[in-house]
């Protein structure tokens, strides 16, 4: 799972594009549970709040359901925006380490220059590069469709994780190995994931459930800065440039 560099971000971007109608997107994002056996002298950090012992997967993946970073280890009592924020991947996004591509504009328009985003739920904070939907209370229509366009982008992770618990069946139910053993054995799921992604495809009704609960959501504050990008995107599906015919139908 090398880190890509600019031109391969730009295919990224352009996969994102074809299949989710999300430009300048360069990845979703999104954590489970992997439910193990209680580490010895442990206490409750990995116990998580659906009252059983886990570690965290936090994973990147693109538009061909094969993921690019992935992080297995964090407390199961940790929430998604911890994990996120002790994650390599998160260092490595806040100080703006990942060679993304410079600031370009949305297809059709000439103006304003947006940066690449990766596409993410209510867990992570709002950020430059990072997107999450708006809050459900009170939305307009021009939010509930980009909540819409979003979680079009951001399904690719969920339907990864359907994918990998429904291959590798271990991740079914606890993983009875000392938890290093049990870490290297998510670890390896993951790699043989993208193998046989890349080699023989997948089916698509393997994606449609898994048994992997999400950490625990807690209240992230964001960017002016993202808001605003965020903002931005918003107006661009609503635009003649940037909307989906089928849209307003979806929300």
């Amino acid at each position: 799972m090398a880190q890509p560099n600019k031109e391969e971000w730009l295919k990224i971007a352009d996969t994102f594009q074809q299949t989710c109608n999300f430009p300048n997107c360069v990845g979703a994002i999104d954590g489970k549970h992997i439910c193990v056996l209680k580490p010895m002298r442990s206490g409750s950090q990995f116990f998580n709040y659906k009252k059983y012992f886990s570690v965290v997967l936090f994973a990147v993946c693109y538009a061909n359901y094969c993921f690019r970073y992935i992080d297995v280890g964090s407390y199961g009592s940790s929430s998604d925006s911890a994990v996120f924020g002790h994650s390599d991947f998160g260092q490595m996004l806040i100080t703006n380490a990942l060679d993304l591509p410079g600031n370009t504009t949305l297809p059709g328009t000439t103006y304003p220059s947006m940066p690449f985003v990766f596409v993410g739920d209510e867990a992570i904070s709002l950020g430059e590069h990072l997107m999450r939907p708006y809050s459900s209370r009170g939305l307009s229509i021009a939010r509930r469709v980009f909540n819409y366009r979003l979680t079009r982008a951001r399904r690719v992770v969920e339907c990864a994780f359907g994918i990998l618990s429904n291959k590798w069946r271990v991740l079914h139910s606890p993983i009875h190995l000392k938890l290093e053993t049990a870490i290297s054995a998510v670890k390896a799921a993951c790699a043989l994931h993208n193998f046989v992604r890349q080699r023989d495809g997948f089916n698509f009704e393997d994606s449609l459930s898994h048994s992997m609960e999400c950490p625990i959501r807690s209240g992230v504050r964001g960017t002016t800065h993202g808001a605003a990008i965020r903002d931005h995107f918003t107006a661009y599906f609503m635009s003649p440039q940037g909307k989906l015919p089928w849209q307003m139908q979806a929300i």
